[in-house]
């Protein structure tokens, strides 16, 4: 891949700049205390030392510019954090040093990771093992929509397309309630029918999507047209501290919170957005009463997976603000999803945390596009779609 090829160029020439100018720093710091006889020629000759300065100055100055940039283009695991502050501290001695180590060390293993996914890829190419015998539908949670160049699922589709997948989305509204989300997923699979021909679909939805998904296939009669339903990290039995906050917020902060998000949904593509309907479909009382009325179809195969993050810091924005009260009113979650909620179907997964970073709700779709240590989401989903084809779905 280009981009992974031009980061290792990049990490490459600022290693060369790195150790060249603490070699240059300590050549000339050594001669300033040594005899007259110093080997830099400053004592010498002061004109030419100066001009030896300059040009190595010159020449570290082109090396770490042309490094910092084809790193900061192409290394995505820097992220926004580390190159703000990679700028921030970048004349601060002693600081930009470290900060330079850390984008070193980053990039160094942003290329050790995908050049090793690109290895395995490449030998299983021709196996395809992803390719399905029914496409596979991707559908998104609440507050998310499906965008050509923002995808929700991040670098998960193509990594099943590479492995023989063939995709399809929901191109759902991001906020209406389960009622009016499973009528339109039921209506966007009959299209995917029309387009391909094929007889039915498997269909991996996040979050919200999952309790959207069963309304479509109980009440909207997609259970004809669905082989299969994995739901992944979704609240079946709804979030107890959606409730709460339901309760306790004012009516006219809800309606100024939900007018505000309709309007810029609308924008967007949303149909009449309904951002109260979206939320109080997500509260326990909701779901409790919901699961009573949604039989699984036997015509179906339904299975789950959850995963659990350990601490706030764990997830980024907003799920680092979110742990801690669902973790007062849910216990043990995803910084949305108690794993309470998680279960449905007849095989269920928890993905267990390792060390101390855990797995979070943002994390199982890729939000932020970030390589886990001992969480490779790529190839969970790679594997999820494997076992769909190997049980004849």
């Amino acid at each position: 891949m280009k981009r992974i090829r031009n980061c290792r160029i990049g990490n490459i020439i600022l290693k060369i700049f790195l150790i060249s100018t603490l070699a240059f720093a300590c050549y000339y710091l050594r001669d300033l205390f040594q005899s007259p006889f110093g080997f830099s020629g400053f004592r010498d000759n002061p004109s030419i030392f100066v001009v030896k300065i300059l040009l190595i100055i010159t020449v570290e100055s082109i090396l770490f510019w042309t490094g910092i940039i084809l790193v900061y283009i192409n290394c995505r695991q820097l992220g926004v954090k580390w190159r703000a502050l990679g700028i921030f501290f970048g004349m601060v001695p002693i600081l930009n040093l470290i900060m330079l180590g850390k984008i070193i060390k980053t990039a160094d293993d942003e290329v050790r990771f995908e050049s090793a996914k690109m290895k395995i890829d490449a030998e299983r190419k021709a196996d395809k093992i992803c390719k399905t015998k029914y496409p596979i539908l991707l559908v998104h949670g609440v507050f998310f929509r499906d965008f050509e160049h923002l995808n929700y699922w991040g670098r998960v589709p193509q990594e099943l397309i590479d492995n023989g997948a063939t995709i399809f989305y929901g191109e759902h509204n991001s906020a209406s309630t389960v009622e009016k989300s499973g009528e339109e997923l039921a209506k966007r699979i009959k299209e995917i029918k029309a387009q391909t021909g094929c007889e039915k679909v498997n269909v991996i939805a996040h979050s919200k999507g999952g309790l959207d998904m069963r309304y479509a296939i109980t009440k909207c009669g997609a259970y004809e047209d669905v082989a299969s339903l994995t739901t992944i990290n979704t609240p079946h039995r709804g979030c107890e501290f959606a409730d709460y906050l339901l309760e306790k917020i004012p009516e006219a902060q809800k309606l100024t919170v939900a007018r505000a998000y309709n309007a810029g949904a609308a924008t967007f593509g949303d149909v009449n957005p309904d951002f109260i309907g979206a939320v109080t479909d997500l509260t326990h009382k909701a779901c409790e009463k919901r699961n009573e009325e949604l039989p699984d179809r036997e015509e179906v195969y339904y299975q789950s997976v959850g995963s659990i993050q350990t601490r706030p810091t764990a997830g980024r924005f907003p799920l680092n603000m979110s742990y801690l009260l669902v973790k007062y009113f849910d216990g043990k979650n995803d910084g949305l999803v108690g794993e309470s909620s998680f279960p449905w179907g007849s095989d269920f997964k928890m993905l267990e945390p390792k060390g101390k970073r855990g797995i979070s709700h943002g994390d199982m779709i890729d939000l932020n596009r970030e390589n886990i240590k001992d969480f490779d989401v790529r190839e969970f989903y790679v594997n999820l779609v494997e076992d769909l084809r190997l049980k004849g779905f």
